[in-house]
C-alpha cells in the first residue's frame, strides 16, 4: 500500500525532526534526536556511514539509548542491541473523501495541557502504551477523558512528517476499559487532523491484536510492516560532543 504520497512515512522521525519538530531537535552533523524529556527517538540519513553513527553517538553520549524507531539502517557492531519489536504502520487511506473520519461533539473529550502532565505520566505508567516523557505533550495535541475528575483515557499527536500526523499514546485505565474511550479519542484526533488538511497515521506492535482490530474498525489500513529497534551507544570517551547548532528547543 506504499505510494509516492506516503514516502515521508518511510522516515517519520527524521522527517519530523527536520520539519515541524525542528524546534525540538538536537543535531550533530547529519544525526538528530529530540531534546531531553520530549522523546528518545533518533534519526540518521538513509545511508549512514561510520562518521554519521559517530555523530549520533556523540550527540547522545557514551552508553546511551539510541531509539532508532523504524529506521532500517544497522549501526556499527560495537553498538549493543537493546530491543527489537515487530510492528506495523497504519494510515488513514483517503484525504478526507470518501470516508472522512467524523467525531460528534463530545463534552467528555477534553484537551490536555501542561498542567495535566502528572496525570498523563501516571496513566502511562499504569497502562504502558509506549514511550512518554514529561515534555512529550509538546509534540502536538493530547486529548483525554475524565470520569469523576480522574483522567482515565488519553491519546495524542506524536510524529509529524510533512502532510501527516501520528496518533500515539492511546491508553485507557484498566478500570475504564470496554467503554469505547479509545475509539472516541482516536476518532476525535483523526477528525482534527483531516480537518486541517493532513492525514493521520499510527504505529502498533504486531502482538497488540486488540488495538489493530480497533484501528481497522475505525478505517485505518496497514501500509507496511516495521521493526522498532533500539541500541546502546559505545561506552568510549573520545566521542565528539554536540555543539548545539540547530538546537532551538531550549
Amino acid at each position: 500500500m506504499v505510494n509516492d504520497d506516503d514516502l515521508a512515512l518511510d522516515d517519520p522521525v527524521g522527517q519530523s525532526l527536520g520539519g515541524r519538530h525542528a524546534h525540538l531537535a538536537r543535531r550533530l552533523g547529519r544525526a538528530a534526536t529530540y531534546v531531553a524529556d520530549v522523546a528518545t527517538f533518533s534519526a540518521v540519513s538513509t545511508g549512514p556511514d561510520a562518521g554519521e553513527w559517530a555523530d549520533l553517538a556523540g550527540l547522545l553520549g557514551p552508553g546511551a539509548l539510541a531509539d532508532m524507531f523504524s529506521c532500517p539502517a544497522v549501526p556499527p557492531p560495537d553498538w549493543e542491541p537493546v530491543f527489537s519489536l515487530e510492528g506495523r504502520q497504519l494510515i488513514w487511506p483517503g484525504r478526507g473523501r470518501p470516508g472522512h473520519p467524523r467525531a460528534e461533539p463530545d463534552s467528555h473529550v477534553l484537551e490536555l495541557g501542561a498542567d495535566s502532565t502528572p496525570e498523563m505520566l501516571d496513566l502511562v505508567a499504569r497502562t504502558q502504551p509506549g514511550p512518554f516523557w514529561p515534555r512529550t505533550h509538546e509534540l502536538g495535541t493530547y486529548l483525554g477523558i475524565r470520569v469523576n475528575g480522574t483522567l482515565v483515557a488519553m491519546a495524542g499527536e506524536r510524529l509529524r512528517p510533512p502532510g501527516w500526523t501520528e496518533i500515539s499514546a492511546v491508553c485507557t485505565a484498566p478500570e475504564a476499559r470496554g467503554r469505547g474511550h479509545a475509539a472516541r479519542l482516536v476518532s476525535a484526533l483523526a477528525a482534527r487532523i483531516v480537518a486541517r488538511g493532513e492525514r493521520p497515521f499510527l504505529h502498533v506492535a504486531e502482538t497488540n491484536t486488540g488495538a489493530i482490530a480497533l484501528y481497522e474498525r475505525l478505517g485505518f489500513k496497514t501500509r507496511k510492516q516495521v521493526t522498532f529497534r533500539g541500541f546502546r551507544t559505545p561506552c568510549t570517551r573520545n566521542q565528539q560532543q554536540p555543539t548545539g547548532e540547530g538546537h532551538t528547543g531550549q
